[in-house]
């Protein structure tokens, strides 16, 4: 079971003072978790991509770099890559550079996007926002599996036996399908042999759980053996010393996001504590308190779903950065042992 950490680099205004994080010092704070994350044990930690003012990770494979070099042994990914608007060439190029700066440690998370705002700033239509992916992951699939590739698709250049380079050092880079939920993603990574990553922000994880087994499903149709397959989740959340301090720090957060994600995409209601609280039970999609009840709601996801690696996505943007890192000890040290030693006894 590996655990692990997601983030977005948020640098929102702080709820109290509306002072935003600047993005210099959210991209330096990054780097220092990345170190610490590594450190207290932790297996993996992601970096989404986003391009606007409130999200500092528009190039996640730097970030990754930066720590790199000071880390020994935690994976770094993507989480995600917006491969609709950016082109497989380079996002191969870009992670197997990492790849040979950490030694065989990248992995790219491959997603359509839930943001859009990649789309017009690099070129591309709404339109084609499916076929878009499906040419690209081809394409970056296709490059991680041969030095010269030829290829050719609808909406980018043709490739005609050329060489992408610098290889990774893995045989093959790890490439995840992120996924929202849609039973469609299940059963492309699926068909396609690839572990698969659910983001659960919401409602009760357990309903994943028939996507769950359409992937396996799809998968063992195809002819991959599911039982090799990696399945993870990536949900929000935060710890502390004590429940109520966890609740009570992490609430003011979370609001802003969800109300500022609210009115973008019409949901028509604010996010109430009492919503906050209901998502923080123990079959609730947030994985708020104290290392205790954080591991046990991993447990129980792992039972219910299956997984075999947990994101805690950690920093929704204006937790003062020493609580981050205190969050980030207790899941390498105290969560992650708890999760680890009762999963090992089924």
């Amino acid at each position: 079971m590996e655990i692990g950490i997601s983030t977005f680099l948020e640098a929102m205004p702080n709820p109290v003072s509306g002072t935003p994080l600047r993005h210099a010092e959210r991209l330096r704070n990054a780097v220092e978790e990345i170190v610490l994350a590594d450190q207290v044990g932790l297996d993996v930690y992601g970096v989404g991509e986003h391009h606007r003012a409130d999200f500092a990770g528009s190039a996640p494979a730097v970030v990754l770099a930066a720590a790199a070099a000071m880390t020994k042994r935690i994976r770094l990914t993507s989480a995600v890559t917006v491969l609709s608007s950016d082109d497989p060439v380079r996002v191969y190029e870009s992670f197997s550079t990492l790849d040979g700066i950490s030694n065989g440690r990248a992995e790219i998370m491959a997603g359509r996007g839930s943001f859009i705002e990649s789309f017009p700033l690099f070129g591309y239509s709404l339109d084609d926002y499916n076929e878009l992916f499906e040419e690209k992951l081809e394409l970056l699939l296709a490059i991680r599996e041969s030095e010269k590739v030829t290829w050719r698709g609808g909406h980018r250049p043709a490739i005609q036996n050329l060489g992408v380079y610098p290889r990774s050092v893995q045989e093959r880079l790890p490439v995840w399908i992120a996924s929202g939920g849609t039973p469609e993603s299940a059963i492309r990574a699926g068909v396609l042999g690839l572990p698969i990553v659910f983001a659960i922000i919401g409602g009760m994880p357990e309903r994943f759980a028939p996507l769950v087994d359409l992937y396996k499903r799809a998968a063992a149709q195809a002819g991959h053996d599911p039982s090799k397959l990696s399945i993870a989740t990536h949900s929000h959340g935060f710890i502390a010393d004590t429940i109520d301090y966890a609740a009570d720090m992490f609430f003011p957060s979370q609001q802003q996001m969800m109300n500022a994600l609210g009115r973008e995409r019409g949901w028509g209601q604010d996010y109430t504590r009492d919503v906050y609280e209901s998502a923080r039970s123990l079959q609730g999609a947030l994985y708020v308190g104290d290392s205790e009840y954080v591991a046990e709601k991993i447990i129980l996801l792992h039972k219910n779903l299956g997984i075999n690696r947990f994101f805690l996505h950690l920093d929704v943007s204006t937790i003062p950065h020493r609580e981050i890192l205190h969050a980030i000890e207790l899941l390498g040290t105290k969560v992650a042992p708890i999760v680890r030693k009762e999963i090992a006894k089924a």
